[in-house]
């Protein structure tokens, strides 16, 4: 259970390829050693309907959500989330540089009672590793 939820503006889509922002966020969330891959999902919605800031027609957005099991110390939470949060500003800098484009992430915690799940994908996922030859 790490869930990345992006949700970006649809004014965004014509100046960056969010495939390439979901991986960076995929990438960047392995290297921290933090998640671990069987858990990790990372999704993107486009928002068709948005006012940014004046509300001008070019200012676009991307905000990104971390929903996250709970037990993990503060300061481990913490540098995932830098790291993580640079790669996702690395993957949109040329649209930074070339738009107005607000850029946000924040994590969440989930609470260890009221979290209910059910995962096969750790043992598919290392049966499939273990089968390349």
């Amino acid at each position: 259970m790490p869930h990345f939820i992006i949700e970006y503006s649809a004014n965004l889509a014509d100046k960056v390829d969010i495939g390439d922002v979901l991986s960076a966020v995929q990438v960047a969330a392995l290297k921290t050693k933090v998640f671990p891959l069987g858990g990790l999902r990372v999704r993107a919605f486009r928002c068709d309907d948005f006012l940014v800031a004046d509300g001008h027609p070019d200012n676009c957005y991307l905000h990104m959500t971390l929903r996250m099991g709970h037990g993990r110390e503060p300061d481990v939470k913490k540098a995932a989330g830098e790291a993580v949060f640079a790669a996702l500003c690395d993957s949109l800098a040329d649209a930074y540089d070339k738009n107005a484009l607000a850029i946000s992430f924040t994590i969440d915690e989930l609470d260890p009672v009221l979290n209910f799940k059910k995962n096969n994908l750790h043992e598919v996922v290392a049966a499939r590793a273990g089968s390349k030859d």
